[in-house]
């Protein structure tokens, strides 16, 4: 009886560990050409956060990336990231899922 409960506990944490892993942010790197300003920034902010799902966004307009993370449990596509770019103006040459940077509380 006893190797049933360790294997039972064993099997519950392994599901619950495999579900928090689906659940997990994504988040994305974009690389746009064009970006030039705060005004830039503020522009593609607008169109990317218009996404269903967005949670945050941060522009380094030195470099010409753009860091999209979204909530627990949504994506994003290039597609999508494409639409909203050219949207707002300016041109996708990179896209790429990243590590979301851990949180601390």
């Amino acid at each position: 009886m006893k190797v049933f409960w360790q294997r039972t506990v064993l099997i519950l944490g392994l599901v619950l560990m495999s579900v928090s892993a689906f659940a997990a942010q994504q988040a994305y790197k974009l690389r746009v050409d064009g970006l030039a300003c705060p005004f830039c920034a503020y522009g593609i902010e607008k169109k990317l956060n218009a996404i269903k799902g967005v949670q945050k966004i941060e522009v380094d307009i030195a470099s010409g990336t753009v860091n999209v993370t979204m909530t627990e449990g949504a994506s994003l596509d290039e597609a999508t990231a494409q639409r909203a770019v050219k949207d707002a103006g300016f041109t996708l040459r990179k896209f790429e899922p990243v590590q979301p940077a851990t949180q601390t509380k």
